[in-house]
């Protein structure tokens, strides 16, 4: 089977030309020999400024001999004219055979100097498995280039010839393919079209991971008490949003409680009306501020006051018996290592007799080291694949962090390329932080699809005091809250956050900055792994690293590091 560059794609959804395509690769990738390399531009582009270098090109063929075959396909009619072939459907007559020679010479152009001068042994293909060609001598390509519908049985023969794939054929300096590849997958950069590409993978991530959401709800037990331990990107908020609008569509009152006021924010955004959802401090506030006792938030201890008095409250009610406009008939606590075990006794007696409980919690994210709640009686259940994060991302992790097991890969990316920027003082740090950005953006990533995350706290970060970073405007928390209770951030399109608030969410594109932390003996300490853990799981597509030289050192993949 021939190598395939990028991987990941046969998991991406598709339909119309682009399944055709993907059946194409497919075809091509298990005939071809062990030693052919496809290079697809199914999903894929590469711009230099506003001008495609590939434009229509669905695959480069690089074979064993070191030639290369550009093939384009064009599925579906064609209109033949006395001067060649023609895409249908255009506004301007494109003639294919003029485009695939335009693409062929800006190829061999940029080729020259990545092989030290040499001519690249360079070919053309056109595929239309749909299309007969009237008149090959007329087309403007060799005949002996076109595989059209009847001849659609030899494609893989006319490949292989095409790419010196034959008996006797001498195999390419070592040195001469490794200069192509380098070629075809870095500096041409082949980089997800990430305006269409995004989109596909969330919705493909989104189905895999919605496994945990239809066999945890198949679960019948009484009384409903069920422990779910899974991992990042497994589907827990998909499981937490099911639970909640099942107990909507059966006339039940749910109750969704979580550590993070983003979560929450978050989670309220994207569930129905009705039920009740909170952090467990805002749960505290709002029952308290509703039997006037509003909480006096400038005391010293005031959250661990709240917390005590909303606990009391719920035990002993003024009235003697449980106010039932503070009953609930399903229970989810989401984040549930965060939690202490006191706040579990007090939620589950927000339960009408007879209720359902459901406890979400990721140990690996538990950011502030407290100790696991524990729930007698309860059926517990565990989910360790990752459906969101990039393959070669958990890869990353799994080999450098000091994981209690291997987190299993289910994201249809499997080739992110994870990079990671050192610095050694805080000049360096804002410097290779402005370079990462410039690089995702260079990747194709729009700023609302980058994500900027801080590995210290708001508190403690040296971005926080920052409305610009270069020439980019930060959007940031401005630790304010409206008078909705919305948070404001400051006027900025690019959103930085904290690994702590930002914990149960995700972005195409992670920037994960300020990375600093002492090695040990042992590699590092729990929490560190936690941190560094939960900051990279964040990303769907794309993850650059800005650590400082010390923890970099800890961290670097070879393949990776720039």
């Amino acid at each position: 089977m021939a190598k395939t560059h990028p991987e990941g794609w046969r998991l991406l959804p598709a339909s119309g030309a682009r399944a055709r395509e993907l059946q194409t690769l497919a075809l091509l990738a298990g005939a071809l020999p062990a030693d052919t390399t496809i290079y697809h531009g199914l999903h894929w582009t590469r711009a230099e400024g506003s001008a495609a270098v590939f434009g229509d090109i669905g695959f480069v063929v690089l074979g064993p001999g070191g030639r290369i075959l550009l093939i384009e396909q064009q599925a579906g009619f064609l209109d033949e004219a006395e001067h060649g072939l023609l895409r249908p459907g255009r506004r301007r007559e494109r003639n294919i055979s003029v485009d695939l020679a335009r693409q062929a010479d800006a190829l061999r152009a940029r080729l020259r100097p990545a092989l030290g001068g040499a001519e690249p042994m360079l070919d053309v293909l056109l595929y239309c498995p749909d299309y007969t060609v009237r008149q090959p001598g007329t087309a403007g390509l060799d005949p002996a280039r076109i595989v059209d519908a009847p001849r659609r049985e030899q494609l893989v023969a006319t490949v292989r010839a095409l790419t010196g794939d034959t008996e006797g054929a001498a195999p390419a300096d070592p040195a001469r393919r490794q200069a192509l590849h380098r070629f075809f997958a870095d500096l041409l950069e082949l980089v997800p079209d990430v305006q269409s590409h995004i989109g596909q993978v969330d919705e493909l991530s989104t189905r895999l991971s919605g496994g945990l959401t239809e066999w945890a709800r198949r679960i019948d037990m009484s009384p409903h008490r069920l422990r779910v331990t899974a991992t990042a990107g497994s589907g827990k908020t998909q499981l937490a949003l099911a639970a909640y609008t099942d107990a909507l569509a059966a006339g039940r009152r749910p109750l969704y409680v979580c550590y993070n006021r983003p979560l929450a924010d978050h989670f309220a955004r994207i569930a129905p009306a009705g039920g009740e959802i909170a952090t467990y401090h805002q749960l505290c506030d709002r029952r308290l501020r509703d039997a006037g006792r509003p909480p006096r938030f400038g005391a010293p201890g005031a959250f661990r006051r709240m917390e005590a008095d909303f606990a009391a409250l719920v035990a002993a009610p003024a009235s003697g018996q449980p106010d039932p406009r503070w009953q609930f008939d399903e229970l989810i606590i989401d984040e549930g290592q965060d939690f202490m075990e006191a706040w579990r006794d007090t939620l589950l007696a927000l339960l009408k007799p007879g209720g359902r409980a459901w406890w979400l919690e990721d140990p690996l994210q538990n950011l502030y080291d407290r100790p696991a709640v524990t729930l007698p009686g309860w059926v517990g259940l565990s989910a360790d694949t990752n459906y969101r994060t990039p393959a070669d991302v958990l890869a990353l992790l799994n080999a450098r962090l000091p994981l209690p097991a291997p987190i299993r890969a289910g994201s249809p990316v499997a080739d992110s390329e994870p990079e990671l920027l050192a610095w050694h003082d805080e000049a360096s740090m804002l410097e290779a932080t402005k370079r990462a950005i410039t690089r995702a953006l260079g990747l194709g990533f729009r700023r609302d699809m980058i994500v900027l995350l801080t590995f210290r706290g708001r508190e403690h970060s040296r971005f926080t005091p920052l409305e610009h970073l270069g020439p980019h405007r930060l959007r940031a928390f401005t630790g304010r809250y409206d008078l909705l209770g919305e948070p404001e951030h400051s006027q900025g399109e690019l959103l930085i956050d904290s690994v702590y608030r930002f914990k149960g969410q995700s972005a195409p594109c992670i920037i994960f900055t300020e990375i600093d932390f002492e090695p040990r003996a042992d590699g590092m300490d729990e929490l560190t792994m936690r941190k560094l853990f939960v900051g990279a799981t964040r990303a769907t597509m794309k993850l650059i690293l800005v650590a400082s030289e010390r923890a970099a050192g800890l961290l670097a993949d070879p393949e990776h590091k720039h």
